[in-house]
């Protein structure tokens, strides 16, 4: 899928702290705005749209006065889409109303294609596109209307079977291109257009980013390129022709193999590739340009050898070196782990500095977000170099699962799979697929249990809210994180061996077809002659279970109990829910925290052995698949301390009647290394709730002892990875503080949370210092898990220590920022110091931008960290930045830097006046005529206005109502304001 991420691979910028930016340290989001990791599929008008995601947030504020205007910047530090200026008004659209269309509406197409011949004739006014399509009916001899995709098209002319079609033959509309009579057999259908690529500042379809032409096509791009259908299940032979100005475009680039190429006169040159697998035409991708390669070769292991090449300008080329690491160690991962092998000769990947999304799976043309390519120790952060490791992965991932073709030795011999979704309802099923093979990519490559924090951490701060809020929907169709979930508990249920049987059977039944995610279920199924009743409920109830459990031990039977009761709120749409099949890891633990053997348990009046003949068994999986029901261990010679729901088994919210005694024991010795975390954030959590409502009536805030007790235990525990204790000791964010309050409340949050910042660190202060002290290296930068761990570790303690607003940790960190040797630790310690106002603070970001002011991607951090600032009033400062000479609204990594990094800011975007939301508003306009996809995501900030008090949720609604009555609004902006307004 067109993959969007965030920095750290859970991936999303950090509220806890501008850490987000600069290494897989604690990641929160408390705003909903959609950033790199998000899909294309927001311009489907069927599926409910994709809400919310992840957003950059933490305490900086603009030093635009004092920041040099420069009279011309390169072009790579524009990046600009275009080659016209931002339209000042745009002529009202005559679109009509969106319409949902549902899962149970789907039809299957009426015509097949079999052959897509593609003729670009690639201009700098204007493009040329003809095609040339095999078209077959779905019923022999059946001919009713062909109806073709098409919008921002010039029909140019049409012929069937060599004969040009009269204007009465056919309606054309501004969606739709019908035939109205077509033959009732095989034919061929040419059809040629007029396109303008240059003006496309959508980045949908074909369109020009930097002076390069290039294609973004999921979900529904293909129609900007030429009349078709543009769905999924409709599966063509591609072959393309593509000519254009030698010196202009030195290289052409499409799917498959390059079969012929030459020179033409009047300066221009061709080539021609062909695809010799049927593929979808989201699949489809085109890139023409100056741009030079790395080139590298990776080997199969049935002994191909695959050329890989990565495409940036000749500039950017040094930085590309761990991006080529990054696909050939996921290429061998996949043949390792899931017997995958890369079927073609050639891997092509593009780095496009203007892309809505992270990135793209087109078959061996992979487009990506320059944010996700290029890296230098100077230019990128740990967290942009562990994005690049696991999109990179989860492309070629997605290759093998989202239509591409997978070869299964194991399988009746050497034979070639291909599988796609049926239609997009299905999107959930090849995409949490995807992310699951990822998430287990990466957590192969670093640590397993800080990857599955990370990854928990994104689900409760993206999907939660939404399951939430008004955009709720089931994880079909479109939930790839939830998706991912519940891909994961297939795997808890039946095991790695059971779990991989399950795919085998999947792609040997569906070799060659669009399946559902029942077909999926299907297999996993069957191949372990499972029993999942209802299972299938995960796929078609929305909203987030609650389960709650009680428990009790009786000391006579030597039983241990444990009661559950599960409750799915009410989503839009949806009042009544049934019981969810709840996967429930458990162990338990005696009273010197270590894991008792498990023996047996009795459910439903049968005793159940979970004991090996082999092996003692610490953890077991239970599972929960009624609205009430109990289980009780036997043979428990103790009260044990339980671990619920290990390693995050299932995507619920667990409620459970453990003491605070339990859980500091838990956080002290859970051998489980996620519900260690998990233990400590329950108790910041009640922590921060109690004091949040002391802060509401007026009282003393006050730290409890044993709170900062348990910090400074694990900051002196020096058996734990680094990493897990820069998770451990960084306090939830303030978003998932006001997402468990009834009305929530930023001002109050914001409050408490900076009070326990600077409590623990006053009281900690020796503690944290030394950690910087022992931490620092003048080493040269090593992008490997032990070196990661030692900065995030310093870079977090750095962080609380300058939250103190003392000068001497001012200096300390300013220190700090001039002997970085790279820019993970620089960056860090720039947003230690832009925690305070101040001229240090001015100073800094002036000799930050002053250096790095040539390098887009770096500036994008330096608009971020100014935009996420919690300074009063710090509105007025990211509007002076919209007219920075760096800054360009048509750029999506720009929007997302400065005005999602507003939005990220609690304290200003919900501020009390209401200036925040009046911002928002102002920008989603302006955006929706540019660039609709990106106003989608903004607007999306909005969707939850309806969790503030009542003032807030005036002033919010006022933004929603005058969005919705702009004349011209687009649909994916029109479908999320809707529903938030409807909610």
């Amino acid at each position: 899928m067109a993959r969007l991420i965030l920095p750290s691979k859970s991936l999303a910028f950090s509220r806890k702290s501008f850490l987000g930016l600069i290494s897989p340290a604690p990641l929160q989001v408390n705003c909903s705005v959609n950033y790199f990791r998000n899909t294309a599929k927001s311009s489907i008008r069927y599926r409910q749209f994709l809400a919310s995601e992840a957003i950059f947030q933490k305490k900086c504020s603009p030093l635009y006065s004092s920041v040099p205007r420069f009279k011309q910047l390169s072009r790579r530090l524009n990046c600009s889409v275009a080659t016209e200026d931002i339209p000042k008004q745009v002529e009202e659209s005559n679109m009509e109303a969106p319409k949902e269309i549902f899962l149970k509406d789907y039809k299957k197409p009426d015509y097949y294609f079999d052959t897509v011949h593609l003729k670009f004739s690639l201009g700098e006014d204007k493009t040329i596109v003809s095609s040339k399509i095999t078209v077959f009916p779905r019923t022999e001899g059946s001919s009713p209307p062909l109806v073709l995709d098409g919008q921002d098209l010039s029909l140019v002319s049409i012929h069937l079977n060599g004969k040009a079609l009269k204007e009465e033959d056919y309606h054309l509309d501004a969606r739709h291109l019908t035939i109205l009579s077509p033959p009732s057999g095989k034919y061929d259908l040419e059809i040629v257009t007029e396109i303008q690529p240059q003006k496309n500042t959508s980045l949908e379809g074909l369109y020009k980013s930097s002076g390069n032409f290039c294609t973004q096509c999921e979900a529904e791009g293909f129609r900007k390129i030429t009349f078709y259908q543009d769905r999924p299940d409709i599966m063509a032979k591609y072959t393309v022709h593509i000519e254009a100005d030698k010196s202009l475009y030195p290289v052409l680039l499409s799917n498959g193999n390059l079969v012929e190429q030459g020179d033409l006169q009047d300066g221009k040159h061709y080539a021609v590739w062909e695809d010799p697998f049927k593929k979808p035409c989201y699949l489809f991708a085109l890139v023409a340009g100056q741009l030079q390669s790395r080139d590298d070769t990776f080997v199969t292991r049935s002994g191909r050898k695959v050329s890989l090449r990565i495409w940036t300008p000749a500039d950017d080329l040094p930085k590309t070196a761990h991006a080529m690491y990054s696909l050939k160690a996921s290429m061998k991962w996949d043949e390792d782990v899931f017997g995958l092998e890369y079927d073609l000769d050639l891997f092509n990947i593009v780095a496009v500095p203007d892309f809505n999304m992270g990135a793209m799976e087109n078959k061996s043309l992979n487009i990506f977000n320059s944010k996700l390519v290029l890296a230098s120790p100077e230019t990128a952060t740990d967290a942009d170099y562990a994005a690049i490791l696991g999109v990179i992965g989860h492309e070629v991932r997605n290759y093998h699962v989202s239509g591409m073709l997978e070869i299964f030795p194991q399988l009746d011999g050497q034979q070639v799979m291909l599988v796609t979704c049926r239609d997009w309802f299905q999107l959930s099923l090849k995409e949490g697929l995807t992310v699951f093979r990822d998430q287990e990519f990466s957590s192969d490559m670093g640590s397993r249990t800080v990857k599955r924090i990370g990854d928990v951490s994104k689900l409760r701060n993206y999907q939660f809210p939404q399951d939430a809020g008004p955009m709720a929907h089931p994880v079909r169709p479109h939930s790839y994180i939830k998706g991912a979930e519940v891909v994961r508990m297939y795997k808890t249920l039946l095991g790695s061996e059971g779990f991989r049987k399950g795919i085998d059977l999947y792609f040997k039944r569906h070799d060659g077809q669009a399946v559902t995610c029942e077909d999926f279920y299907a297999a996993m199924r069957d191949a372990n002659n499972a029993d999942f009743a209802n299972f299938l409920l995960w796929y078609s109830q929305a909203g987030t279970p609650t389960v709650k459990v009680k428990t009790s031990y009786n000391p006579e039977a030597h039983t241990f109990s444990l009661k559950f009761s599960q409750e799915i709120p009410t989503t839009p749409g949806q009042s009544v829910k049934e019981p969810m099949f709840i996967p429930v890891a458990v162990g338990l633990l005696d009273s010197s925290g270590k894991d008792i053997p498990l023996s047996a348990f009795n459910h439903d009046g049968t005793l159940e052995s979970v004991s090996s003949k082999d092996q003692l068994v610490f953890t077991t999986v239970l599972r929960v698949t009624k609205k009430e029901e109990e289980f009780v261990f036997t043979d428990i010679f103790e009260r044990p301390v339980p671990s619920l729901l290990r390693g995050y088994s299932a995507p619920i919210r667990l409620e459970s009647d453990l003491t605070d005694d339990d859980l500091f024991f838990l956080l002290a010795n859970d051998s489980d290394g996620f519900n260690r975390w998990e233990a400590g954030q329950i108790l910041a959590r009640k922590l921060m709730l109690n004091l949040v409502d002391d802060f509401q009536h007026d009282k003393p805030l006050v730290l409890n002892p044993n709170f900062v007790d348990g910090f400074k235990r694990i900051l002196s525990n020096s058996s734990l990875d680094k990493e897990f204790v820069a998770k451990a000791i960084t306090l939830p964010g303030e978003g998932e503080i006001m997402d468990i309050m009834e009305v929530a409340d930023p001002d109050a949050v914001h409050a408490v949370r900076t009070f326990i910042r600077k409590q623990l660190a006053s009281e900690l202060r020796a503690e944290f210092l030394n950690i910087v002290e022992n931490n620092r290296s003048s080493e040269e930068y090593v992008f490997n898990h032990q070196n990661l761990a030692r900065r995030a570790l310093k870079n977090v303690a750095i962080a609380y220590l300058a939250s103190l607003e003392d000068q001497e940790f001012t200096n300390l960190a300013l220190e700090e920022y001039k002997a970085a040797t790279n820019l993970t630790e620089q960056l860090a310690a720039l947003a230690a110091i832009a925690q305070n106002p101040g001229k240090s603070r001015d100073d800094v970001l002036a000799d930050f931008y002053g250096k790095w002011q040539h390098d887009f991607l770096v500036v994008n951090k330096w608009f971020a960290l100014q935009a996420m600032s919690d300074i009063p009033n710090n509105v007025e400062n990211v509007r002076q930045l919209l007219n920075h000479p760096a800054f360009d609204l048509r750029n999506p990594n720009k929007v997302y830097s400065l005005i999602g990094g507003f939005c990220g800011s609690p304290v200003n975007f919900h501020a009390k006046d209401g200036s925040g939301y009046q911002f928002l508003g102002e920008i989603v306009l302006q955006l929706d005529k540019i660039n609709p996809q990106v106003a989608s995501r903004m607007v999306s900030a909005f969707s939850r206005w309806r969790r503030y008090d009542e003032d807030r949720q005036k002033l919010a609604k006022a933004q929603l109502e005058k969005i919705m009555s702009s004349n011209g609004l687009s649909e994916n902006v029109f479908e999320i304001a809707s529903k938030s307004l409807a909610a």
